[in-house]
């Protein structure tokens, strides 16, 4: 559409142009620049407040308005301006409109009334004024209401000749602002103003104080308006911006997912579902089925539910919500886009519907001549066409709607769920009946005992427990109570799960179940949970059978019961970038919370490795590749806690620490497995600091330490093991470079340098760390006594074996001779006896590697090698196992075994027994 026509289809613009001549010459150049901001608004704004008159001022008001408007339409209307463009001038308009009439009238009240002080500390209150909807949102539409909340910090008085109390001159205030911008004159408006948003609606007083606004959102607040107060954005008060956020913010996102919002929401959906009805909203391109605020809502029950754990979705725009939804995978990214298309679509016709007239519309004209214009401000060529492609927008709305709050019953439903029929339904849980109906019905579900699990549910019914929960409450667990009676027996009878112990049967399954459900019992929202989303009860079912160590971790941390809901995310292989991102974005956004800092790790590694734990009894991961994903995650973890406790320690401009942290053990090694302890040793380089720097990188060695194994209301991270620093429990916390090198050379022991095998450089300062990779080579290929070798490393095992002897007949795969730590000792002996020879052997590539290594170099036989790596790949697999059978080790009959117990003692001798080397 070029300039003429978009005149043509305007009324608006064709009666501005007509009525001021001037305005021709605006509506001409439109499409060759961006507005000139400071030209068309800001420098006609400073001179109307310079004059002081407020009727000179509410005209330069309007006038600027009415410039502002024809510029943007005429760049709309031509296809120049985009979306963020024409809601960027509109709600900047607002803002700068609402802050020159604050200042121009406050500037009058207060020539005789004062300024409003704080009765406590004397100082001048500021108005704050909370933008909400649409502008608030950054999203104002060119011909909107502005809905807006008038604040004020605290109560006083003010301190002019005729002093009024902060409450009256805010008020007075208010009612001048709200003139300023909607009285219609001569010259229009600027803004029509809603306040019915502010706490109590129409009847409450005009302004009120921050005290009274959080008693009325703890004390009354609807759902409804947490829809309202989640896209608030106050455009005064600066320095109050902070404390009013700590007000709203637990309103809008409760601090975990929020799953008892749920009924709610629903509510809500059928309030909107409802008014499209019964008020002949099918044209209403906003409020009608598939229309702008389906979108909305779409986002903003997501963030409300999810907003509180990820507070990447705390956005006040829809298409920034969406885009981060779609980050998170909690939307598709097909449909992120397709909702962003609609969104995009449904504003630029919702603005062409008010450039016609200037009028706050969004309905779609009944005659085919309005329509047809509507259709060519488009740039569709016919009617028809732009029918298609709106109807086809809808309809695609409709159907996210429709699926994702509630219709076909998906995963993130908000319709009232309809669990399958339970054939345990039928027991009446509060009769005389009740325990021979249960035992009846356990029987003929094939428990094994069903006395023992009749007991065990009929207890729990009669606890104080159960009988402080509420009403709905205890209805859940009921229902949930039949439901996991139906589950269990068809769990174990599939043995749906790859890695499913075969010895499980119903009840032990049930009563696994049944645990975390008393568990989680007490937090309403899990039981919401699990009653909302019926089909992830079998999942739950499948990963529980499959290993008691599950069970136990949910029940220690189920906050994770939540990652059922997204089992595309559950089951994908993990994207270390996007974790790192993602565990950036939760700390930052909790600078100075060192509580919820230490929190969100927490979370964060609790979902990481509940996602590997799922993928693994999937059978998805090897225990190789599952070992790399736990140790990348540990990496992760102490990376990010390294950065933070430096934080907390230094101020922002301090350079970063000269401070190393350097894995042992498994994490050095890249094998660890699920509660692997993190062996770690700290290192710090001295600059001309000197002593300062001790204490510095104590206190930071200290800290971390703090952070990684402090149980917090989040659970426990991991646990630490510091012993293999320099001079072991009894040396400092943290080691110089320079004397750590000193000990390494001239103090070690043996042991220590059998563990240095397996030492890498984690986080911290990359040169220091690259020192100590060179360092590490250097010591490993320094020349050794064999005969010595040999003998310290034996009386290292057989110390072991002492501390770890048992009577037991079966064998310890990891301690017993022929075991796990004999192939771990065998790869350390090749390192230490051969590198100063075989530079490679330095190389940190994991024991089987060296071995496979070992035989390039000839030192041992590839039929020795393959026997060993075959050995080693069965023990970590049985201990695995174990572990996941909740197990603190994997002790087995030998005979199955005995061929690689025979094949690694045999290895063993030929290298470490005098007699056979």
């Amino acid at each position: 559409m070029d300039l003429p026509q978009a005149l043509s289809f305007s009324s608006y613009a064709r009666r501005m142009v007509a009525a001021r001549p001037e305005y021709h010459a605006t509506w001409e150049a439109a499409p060759e620049k961006m507005l000139d901001w400071g030209a068309a608004v800001t420098q006609p704004l400073a001179a109307a407040l310079a004059s002081g008159d407020a009727d000179g001022f509410a005209a330069a008001l309007r006038r600027v308005r009415q410039h502002v408007m024809l510029h943007t339409m005429a760049r709309d209307l031509t296809g120049i301006a985009d979306l963020d463009e024409v809601c960027g001038n509109m709600g900047r308009l607002a803002t700068d409109a609402l802050v020159a009439a604050v200042t121009l009238h406050q500037a009058q009240l207060a020539e005789t009334r004062g300024l409003p002080r704080s009765e406590s500390s004397g100082e001048i209150q500021p108005f704050i004024i909370v933008g909400m909807g649409k502008l608030g949102g950054d999203e104002l539409n060119v011909s909107s209401d502005i809905d807006l909340v008038f604040l004020y910090p605290e109560d006083g008085m003010t301190d002019g000749s005729r002093p009024l109390s902060n409450h009256e001159f805010f008020v007075r205030l208010g009612q001048r602002v709200i003139a300023a911008l909607d009285d219609v004159t001569a010259d229009g408006f600027v803004f029509r103003v809603d306040m019915r948003l502010r706490p109590y609606g129409d009847s409450a007083p005009l302004a009120v104080s921050f005290d009274a606004l959080e008693h009325y959102l703890t004390a009354q607040g609807r759902m409804w308006e947490r829809y309202a107060w989640l896209k608030a954005h106050p455009l005064t008060g600066d320095a109050y911006h902070d404390e009013l956020q700590q007000l709203i913010v637990p309103f809008v996102y409760r601090k975990y997912l929020d799953f008892d919002a749920y009924e709610g929401l629903r509510d809500v959906r059928e309030q909107i579902r409802t008014q499209g009805k019964t008020r002949g909203y099918a044209h209403n391109i906003k409020l009608g089925s598939g229309g702008i605020r389906d979108i909305e809502f779409i986002a903003q029950a997501l963030q409300i539910v999810r907003g509180g754990r990820l507070p990447a979705l705390q956005r006040r725009g829809t298409r920034a919500a969406l885009r981060v939804l779609g980050e998170r995978d909690l939307l598709t990214n097909a449909i992120v886009d397709e909702l962003l298309a609609a969104y995009d679509f449904l504003r630029r016709v919702e603005h062409r519907l008010q450039y016609r007239d200037d009028l706050a519309t969004q309905t779609l004209p009944e005659d085919e001549a309005s329509r047809t214009a509507l259709a060519h401000s488009m740039n569709f060529s016919s009617l028809a066409t732009f029918q298609k492609t709106l109807d086809a927008h809808r309809q695609c709305v409709t159907h996210h709607f429709e699926t994702l709050l509630g219709y076909d019953g998906f995963s993130s439903t908000l319709a009232a769920p309809t669990p399958p029929v339970s054939s345990a339904a039928g027991v009446s849980w509060d009769t005389p009946e009740t325990p021979a109906l249960l035992r009846q019905t356990l029987t003929a579900h094939r428990f094994t005992d069903p006395q023992n699990v009749a007991d065990r549910i009929l207890r729990m019914r009669e606890s104080k427990r159960y009988a402080a929960l509420p009403e709905r409450s205890r209805q859940r667990f009921d229902t949930l109570t039949q439901q996991l009676i139906d589950i269990a027996p068809i769990t174990v009878s599939m043995a749906a799960t790859p890695k499913a112990a075969n010895t499980i049967d119903a009840d032990t399954l049930f009563l696994r179940l049944f645990t975390l459900l008393e568990t989680v019992s007490r937090r309403s929202a899990y039981l919401a949970l699990l009653s909302e989303h019926p089909q992830t009860l079998p999942t739950l079912a499948r990963l529980l059978a499959a290993s008691s160590w599950a069970a136990d971790y949910l029940n220690r941390h189920p906050i994770l019961l939540d990652e059922l809901l997204a089992p595309q995310t559950l089951l994908a292989e993990p994207d270390w970038l996007v974790w790192r991102d993602e565990l950036t974005q939760l700390l930052d956004a909790h600078t100075g919370d060192t509580e919820r800092q230490m929190d969100e790790l927490r979370h964060f590694q609790h979902a990481q490795t509940f996602r590997l734990l799922a993928q693994d009894l999937a059978g998805q991961l090897t225990v190789e590749r599952l070992a790399d994903h736990l140790t990348a995650l540990a990496d992760l973890i102490l990376e990010m806690t390294l950065v933070h406790c430096w934080r907390t320690l230094m101020p922002q401009e301090a350079p970063p620490p000269r401070f190393a942290i350097i894995g042992y053990g498994k994490l050095g090694s890249k094998e660890m497995s699920y509660g692997s302890d993190l062996d770690l040793v700290f290192l710090y380089e001295v600059g001309d600091d000197g002593d300062e720097a001790v204490a510095r990188y104590t206190r930071l060695a200290q800290r971390m330490n703090t952070w990684l194994t402090s149980t917090t209301a989040a659970g426990n991270l991991y646990t630490t093991d510091l012993r293999l620093r320099p001079d072991g429990s009894s040396g400092l916390l943290v080691s110089r470079w320079d004397a750590f090198v000193h000990y390494q050379r001239e103090k070690a022991w043996t042991f220590e340098h059998q563990a240095l095998t397996r030492a890498r450089f984690l986080a911290g300062d990359n040169e220091l760390g690259a020192a100590f990779m060179r360092e590490r080579a250097s010591l490993l290929q320094q020349p050794r006594d064999i005969d010595v070798l040999r003998r310290d490393i034996i009386t290292m095992r057989e110390r072991m074996l002492e501390e770890n002897a048992h009577s037991s007949a079966l064998f310890d795969v990891k301690r017993d001779r022929g075991g796990m730590v004999d192939i771990e000792f065998i790869v350390q002996f090749l390192v230490l006896a051969h590198a100063h020879r075989f530079p490679t052997l330095t190389r940190n590539t994991g024991n089987v590697a060296l071995l496979t290594a070992a035989t390039t170099l000839e030192l041992i036989t590839v039929a020795e090698a393959d026997a060993a790596i075959q050995a080693y790949r069965l023990y970590r697999r049985q201990q695995h196992a174990a572990q996941l059978q909740g197990a603190d080790g994997a002790a087995i009959g030998p005979s199955p075994i005995a061929d690689e117990i025979s094949s690694v003692r045999a290895l063993w001798d030929k290298l470490l027994t005098p007699e056979h080397s």
